[in-house]
């Protein structure tokens, strides 16, 4: 089982990560305020940026930067600095997560804009995906999370692809 960075660390890439912000701020002429930093990522995404509730933060998966430290450095930080500063620059709405805005912000840092990188996942924490048992007239489903989530809030329902009834949960998770 691969160890966690520690928090000297997570230190060093919190300080890499506010580099490349102010980076960002010395190439486009502005000044962008630092975002929180999580280190709370399992599984196979060593980095995100997201923006919940209003509030910004990039998240790293400990794991990967423990395996894979410079290429952490050199590459998954200014991928989620650049989605940060497409965010600040052109909004998330009108672009897409790895279009030609993010590209070129990644090429301004001097960084190969690739979107996916091909790690070995052995021996670190994946994250679990719960499957919840729906029913239709013919068989027993396994809805991801997700699903089921859309449904409780009344936005979607499934049919069976095979015998074409709505699908209805049976209660619990699998």
């Amino acid at each position: 089982m691969v160890e966690p960075i520690d928090m000297a660390q997570q230190a060093t890439v919190v300080e890499a990560t506010h580099a490349w912000i102010a980076r960002a701020g010395a190439l486009y002429g502005r000044r962008f305020e630092p975002v929180p930093v999580l280190f709370d990522l399992k599984g196979r995404a060593s980095g995100m940026y997201r923006v919940q509730r209003g509030m910004r933060v990039i998240r790293y998966n400990p794991w990967l930067f423990a395996r894979y430290p410079d290429d952490s450095l050199a590459v998954t930080v200014p991928h989620e600095v650049a989605h940060y500063i497409v965010d600040r620059l052109f909004g998330l709405r009108r672009v897409r997560p790895h279009g030609r805005e993010w590209r070129s912000v990644m090429k301004d840092f001097g960084v190969e804009p690739t979107a996916t990188t091909h790690y070995d996942l052995d021996g670190i924490p994946m994250r679990r995906q719960r499957r919840y048992p729906y029913r239709c007239d013919c068989l027993t489903h396994q809805l991801s999370t997700r699903r089921h989530n859309l449904i409780l809030r009344g936005t979607t329902s499934y049919q069976c692809r095979r015998c074409g009834s709505l699908l209805s949960h049976c209660g619990g998770v699998v």
